[in-house]
C-alpha cells in the first residue's frame, strides 16, 4: 500500500480536538445534516473491518454500518481504488474495462431478463433513474410506493417516501403517488393476532389492487410500484410469504413496472440469496443498488431488462453522468463484488445470521419488552414493546438501549420504524459469531438492568459508565501508542 507514514500520521495526529471539531460543524454545516448520537457525537478517524476508532483509540463494534459492506478498509477493495486512481479517472463516455467487466459481472448475478446497466454514484441517482425508465417505458406518471418507505433525497424520490413526506415540514404527496401499507405483520395497519390464520400477502396486497382499480376507474393507468425488497428505515421488515408475487402479478397486470430497491439489502446480506427480492421468488422490471457496492465509495447502478433500456434510448435524449461508472468506482465495486465471493461472505452472513436470530429469540422468554424478533441473514430487528397483548411500542426503551449500547458496551446499533422502537443491525459482512455473542452479551445487560431499574415508563438518567464497570468487548487503548501498534499491524495485512 502507497503512504504507510501518511496512514499513521492520520490516524494518530489529531488536527482539531472534539470540540473544535464540533463548533466548526455547528457554524459551516447544515443543522439540517444530523449526527448519530446527537446528544454526545462519535469523532470516528478510523475503521478496520467490523471496528471503528475514536480519536481517543476507543474501539467500538459496528453493527449498523451496511456501506462499509465487507469490511472497513478492506485491504483489496482499498488497493483497487488506489491503483485505478493512480492509473486514469475519467466520464465513461471514453471505453474502459474496469466498466464493461462490472456491468457483466453484476448482471451475472441478476436473474436472465435483467442485463442492462445504468451506472450513478448513490441510491438516491439510482432510484431517481428507476422512475424515469418506468414513466418513459409505460408513458404514464402515477408510482405506487409503501408506507413509511425511504427511496433517497432527491426531489423525485423524496415525493415516493412517506418516511420522509410524512415527517411534520415535508412536502405534500403529489396526486401521482400512492401509498399502500408496509406489508407490517406485527405492528402494521393489518398484524396477525387480528387475522388469525389469514393470508398476510394477500390482506396487504389488496390496496395495492384498489389503487389499481381506482386509477383504472379514472381513466388512468399505472407506471409502476417502487419497495424496497426488505423496508430498513420502516423498521427492519420482512413480508409476508407471497407478498411481493401477488403484488407483482396485481402492478404487471395493470401495465406497471415493477422496481426493487435493494439499495440497503442487497449483495448477500440475507444470506441465502445474492439479492432480497429472490427470498420472495420474483423478478423485478427493474433493480436499483448502491451502498454496499463500493463499500464507502460512492457508487451505485440501475438494471434493467433489454426492453425498457431500449425504450429509453429511443426517446433520442442521451442519458450522460460524468462520474457514474468512472474506472476508480468501477473498479472498488469489482473488488467488493470479488471480495464477497473469495471470503464467502454471503454464507457468513447466512450462518452468523442463522445464529444471531436464535439467540435474540431466546430473549423473549427471559423478557416481556420484547415484543418481536425478524431478520433474514445479517438484516436484523428487534421490536421493543411495553405491553406483548397491545404491542404498544416502547419507543423511550429503545433509545436508552442504543445509548447504552454506546457508552457503556461500545457497540453501535441504532434504531427505526415508524415509532422508532425497533433495534435494528445491518454490520459488515465480516460480521462473526464471536461479535455475535459480544451483541448478545451487551444486549441482556442491557435488558437486564433495564428491567431491574424501570418504573413505570422512568428509566435511570444516566447511562454513564460507573469505575468497575467493563467494556463488552474487552478492548480499550489506554495511549496513543497503542493506536500506532494497531495501525502497523492494519498496514502490514494491507
Amino acid at each position: 500500500m502507497p503512504f504507510p507514514r501518511e496512514q499513521l500520521e492520520s490516524a494518530c495526529g489529531e488536527k482539531l480536538c472534539k470540540s473544535e471539531t464540533i463548533k466548526l460543524r455547528n457554524k459551516h454545516i447544515g443543522q439540517a445534516c444530523q449526527l448519530f448520537y446527537r446528544s454526545d457525537p462519535l469523532k470516528i478517524v478510523r475503521g478496520q473491518g467490523q471496528y471503528m476508532f475514536d480519536e481517543q483509540g476507543t474501539c467500538y463494534l459496528d453493527c449498523i454500518n451496511n456501506v462499509a459492506h465487507v469490511g472497513h478498509c478492506h485491504p483489496k477493495v482499498v488497493r483497487a481504488g488506489c491503483l485505478q486512481m493512480a492509473t486514469i479517472s475519467t466520464n465513461n463516455r471514453f471505453l474502459h474495462d474496469e466498466l464493461v467487466q462490472c456491468a457483466k459481472t453484476l448482471t451475472g448475478k441478476m436473474p436472465g431478463p435483467l442485463s442492462v446497466c445504468f451506472f450513478v454514484n448513490s441510491g438516491s441517482e439510482a432510484n431517481d433513474l428507476a422512475l424515469r425508465l418506468a414513466r418513459n417505458y409505460t408513458k404514464r406518471q402515477d408510482m405506487i410506493t409503501l408506507d413509511h418507505a425511504y427511496h433517497g433525497h432527491l426531489t423525485s424520490v423524496m415525493e415516493i417516501s412517506p418516511y420522509k413526506f410524512n415527517q411534520p415540514g415535508g412536502d405534500p404527496k403529489p396526486d401521482y403517488v400512492h401509498v399502500a401499507p408496509c406489508p407490517d405483520v406485527y405492528g402494521g395497519t393489518y398484524r396477525d393476532i387480528d387475522y388469525p390464520n389469514a393470508d398476510m400477502a394477500e390482506i396487504y396486497t389488496k390496496p395495492i389492487r384498489d389503487i389499481c382499480d381506482q386509477l383504472k376507474a379514472q381513466g388512468k393507468g399505472l407506471a409502476g410500484f417502487i419497495a424496497e425488497s426488505l423496508q430498513s428505515c420502516g423498521g427492519q421488515i420482512i413480508p409476508p410469504e407471497g407478498y411481493f408475487k401477488a403484488a407483482y402479478d396485481i402492478v404487471r397486470n395493470a401495465g406497471g413496472v415493477c422496481i426493487a430497491d435493494e439499495v440497503q439489502v442487497g449483495f448477500g446480506r440475507v444470506g441465502t440469496h445474492y439479492w432480497a427480492f429472490e427470498t420472495q421468488g420474483v423478478v423485478p422490471d427493474i433493480v436499483c443498488v448502491a451502498k454496499p457496492m463500493g463499500n464507502g465509495h460512492p457508487v451505485g447502478a440501475v438494471v434493467t431488462t433489454p426492453e425498457i433500456a431500449e425504450a429509453f434510448y429511443n426517446t433520442g435524449v442521451a442519458y450522460f453522468n460524468t462520474y457514474g461508472g468512472n474506472p476508480v468506482s468501477c473498479a472498488i465495486a469489482n473488488a467488493v463484488m470479488r471480495v464477497i465471493d473469495e471470503e464467502g461472505l454471503q454464507e457468513n452472513a447466512r450462518v452468523v445470521g442463522d445464529y444471531l436470530l436464535q439467540q435474540c429469540r431466546e430473549f423473549k422468554y427471559e423478557f416481556d419488552i420484547i415484543g418481536d424478533v425478524r431478520g433474514l441473514g445479517l438484516f436484523v430487528g428487534l421490536e421493543l414493546v411495553k405491553n406483548r397483548e397491545t404491542r404498544e411500542p416502547d419507543t423511550t426503551a429503545a433509545l436508552w438501549i442504543v445509548n447504552r449500547m454506546k457508552q457503556v458496551h461500545q457497540i453501535l446499533v441504532s434504531s427505526d420504524g415508524p415509532n422508532a422502537n425497533v433495534i435494528k443491525l445491518k454490520p459488515p459482512m465480516c460480521f462473526s459469531q464471536k461479535n455475535a455473542d459480544e451483541f448478545l452479551l451487551a444486549f441482556r445487560e442491557c435488558l437486564t438492568f433495564l428491567e431491574k431499574q424501570r418504573d413505570g415508563d422512568h428509566l435511570p438518567a444516566s447511562n454513564a459508565v460507573n469505575s468497575n464497570s467493563t467494556t463488552a468487548n474487552g478492548e480499550s487503548m489506554a495511549s496513543k501508542a497503542q493506536i500506532f501498534e494497531r495501525q502497523e499491524r492494519l498496514i502490514k495485512s494491507v
